[in-house]
This record gives C-alpha cells, structure tokens and sequence, in this order.
C-alpha cells in the first residue's frame, strides 16, 4: 500500500470526528497528524493548566481514531498561539504569556508520556499586528517550545506568517534554542524547499495542485497537509479531509510524482519525525 500522509488537520467532537477519519482512509489516505484546537465551545481558558482539557479532547479523539480505522495517527498539542491576544485583553500580557508558557510545558509532558508526538501548533499570530509586544512575546513563546523540543527530540510545528524573513527568524530562533532546525516544520508553508530557500526548516505545503507543482519540481523534502478544521458549519472551508489521497493518487497516475517522491514524502519524513521517541 502506497503511504498518505496528511501533515496537519483538526477533528472536532462537534464535527465529523472519526466519520472524517474514515473518510481520509477510504480516500487512500493512511497517516495524519491531528492537531489540537483551541476548542472555545468546550473549554474556558482561565489558568494555564486550562490547555491540558483542550489537548485531552484531542487525544481522545486521536484514540477513537486509532480504534476505529487503520490509520497511523501522530498528535500535536499546544497552545494556538492567537490565544494569546484574547489572553492578553482579558489577562494583561505578562500573565497571557505565562499562560501560554504553562501550556507548552504542559504539552511537553504529554510528548514526554508519549502520549503525543509533537509541539504545536505554536508561534505567532499569522496575520498582521500593531502591537510590537505582541510579536516579542510570541516570540519568547516560541522560543520556550523549541527549548522543549530539544530536550525531548521532539518535532515542533510552527502556525505564523508566510512573509520574506520568516525562514531566517525561525532558524535564528532553533538555533538560540539548540534545536536541529530540521525539527522546526512550518505549517502552511509556500513551496519553498530547498536549503536555500527554507534555511534547514521543514515545509509542511498545503496541498493545492499549484503547490505541489511548484515544489516537487525542485524536491521531494516536504510534507503536504490540508488543514481540515472539521466544522460543519463550514464544510467548504480549507481543504476537503480527502484532498491529500486524491492529489497523490492522481500525480501518481499522470507521474508527476514518483512511487520513490511519495515513501519520502508520506512515509520517511513523517516517521523520522514523529517517530523518534519510540
């Protein structure tokens, strides 16, 4: 069987939930990471421990998962890094970030349990800020959650802007932290793969047509992923959960992609990420 991976998507008890899952095997698909969400209509953020709630519906979720279907599941919990500025009108900065803090190392003691596999998504807001102090408290966040990773060889995955200069902040900051910046993967990043272009970062590329095109005419080290939210109420909404089998089973027929392009892709970066503490 031909591996498929999706890098990163989110399942929701109010959404399709294991139905999703079953969908994406059907698809072809056999491995995801499943990444927790924020989950506002569950949990109320009020103390940094709040985020172990949010990460133990997803581990939840990721073991109904594992019990209804053959798929490979692979987590990553942390706090999504927006919260910080929702923690901030409510809490002051100072303490949103301890809380944000809280929250990594909390998460690092589920990595360290193996009951996870990876940090993330954390990083900083993906949108434009006024506020500098903002951006520099992300940023002393981030800097936290690689420190983590290096101590547990764990991977990390980064939500933050796609702009020029992200690549150089990310790999400044893995270096600040020790951590190998081939364990720092960028969710949602443009079709920059070589060395050149993403200083040693793992790009983790949306899985659109003109993405994969653009990227394995270059390489084959990436990963792809969908970002499915699993919201019905916007069904529409990113890509559809079966994007990834559907796309590299149709590369594959017209051979734009490689049987040896797709183990690398969906088998052997995916597992010399996520499988290094097992």
């Amino acid at each position: 069987m031909i591996p498929i991976y999706d890098d990163h998507l989110h399942l929701s008890p109010s959404g399709l939930n294991v139905e999703a899952a079953k969908q994406f095997q059907k698809a072809g698909g056999t491995g995801m990471t499943l990444v927790t969400l924020p989950f506002t209509e569950f949990v109320e953020i009020s103390e940094g421990s709040d985020f172990l709630r949010t990460y133990e519906i997803t581990l939840s979720m990721a073991e109904k998962v594992r019990e209804s279907t053959d798929l490979k599941v692979n987590v990553a919990v942390g706090p999504y890094p927006v919260s910080l500025l929702w923690l901030k009108e409510r809490f002051g900065l100072e303490r949103a970030e301890d809380m944000m803090i809280e929250g990594i190392e909390l998460a690092a003691i589920l990595v360290s349990e193996g009951k996870a596999n990876a940090l993330g998504e954390i990083g900083r807001p993906h949108f434009p800020v006024d506020d500098q102090s903002i951006i520099e408290s992300s940023n002393r966040i981030l800097l936290r959650g690689m420190e983590l990773a290096r101590e547990l060889d764990c991977p990390v995955m980064i939500h933050c802007e796609s702009e020029a200069g992200t690549f150089q902040s990310l790999a400044q900051i893995a270096d600040e932290a020790g951590l190998d910046r081939g364990m720092v993967i960028k969710h949602s990043s443009p079709p920059m793969v070589t060395d050149d272009e993403n200083l040693g970062i793992m790009p983790s590329i949306p899985a659109s047509r003109t993405s994969i095109k653009e990227a394995i005419m270059k390489n084959d080290r990436f990963m792809l992923e969908t970002d499915y939210i699993d919201d019905p109420q916007r069904p529409g909404s990113f890509m559809s959960i079966t994007t990834v089998p559907k796309r590299i089973n149709g590369y594959l027929q017209s051979g734009e992609l490689t049987e040896e392009n797709v183990y690398r892709i969906c088998e052997d970066i995916p597992r010399s990420l996520y499988e290094r503490r097992h």
